[in-house]
């Protein structure tokens, strides 16, 4: 599929319109890109153009996007970028760039932020899966027997590749 997808970086503009739809939870917001550059003359940096995204998010990411957003937030937003033009009555082209989100975050490089798990509902038919053994052995690092679980030297040469020869 041929999509023009983008990463960008601004502060929220308007409070997030949370709507429950029949084809599933939807958000909208609009984001202000503003670029900054460093004005030499005058030794500070300056406020560029501001661009104005309206950012579109479905099912659960609408509702954490609800949940976690407000007006003047710092998000990095990455999604699939649509421009539309619409001609109305008596009035030129209009123009809009929406940006279908994948995924959107704080950005942490202005502020902190905590993170908390939602909610989901678990389905009869997927059983949790097990959390997997994260600790590695102590004082192996190698990532044949860290991943293996083992540090005995039954398991040190089972992932060890040949040596290549060429003849």
């Amino acid at each position: 599929m041929n999509d023009t997808t983008i990463c960008a970086v601004g502060n929220v503009a308007t409070q997030p319109v949370y709507r429950d739809l029949a084809t599933g939870p939807s958000a909208r917001f609009r984001l202000a890109v503003t670029t900054r550059y460093f004005d030499r003359e005058k030794s500070v940096w300056t406020d560029g153009h501001t661009s104005f995204f309206t950012v579109w998010a479905n099912r659960q990411l609408a509702v954490n996007v609800a949940a976690s957003l407000s007006v003047g937030d710092p998000v990095v937003v990455q999604g699939r970028l649509k421009v539309r033009t619409e001609v109305r009555e008596g009035q030129p082209n209009w123009s809009s760039a929406d940006i279908d989100a994948v995924s959107i975050g704080h950005d942490l490089a202005r502020g902190t932020s905590a993170f908390r798990r939602a909610n989901r509902q678990e389905t009869a038919a997927s059983p949790p899966r097990p959390e997997p053994n994260w600790e590695t052995p102590e004082g192996d690092s190698t990532p044949e027997t860290a991943s293996s679980g083992s540090s005995g030297p039954e398991h040190s040469d089972q992932h060890r590749a040949e040596p290549l020869v060429v003849t």
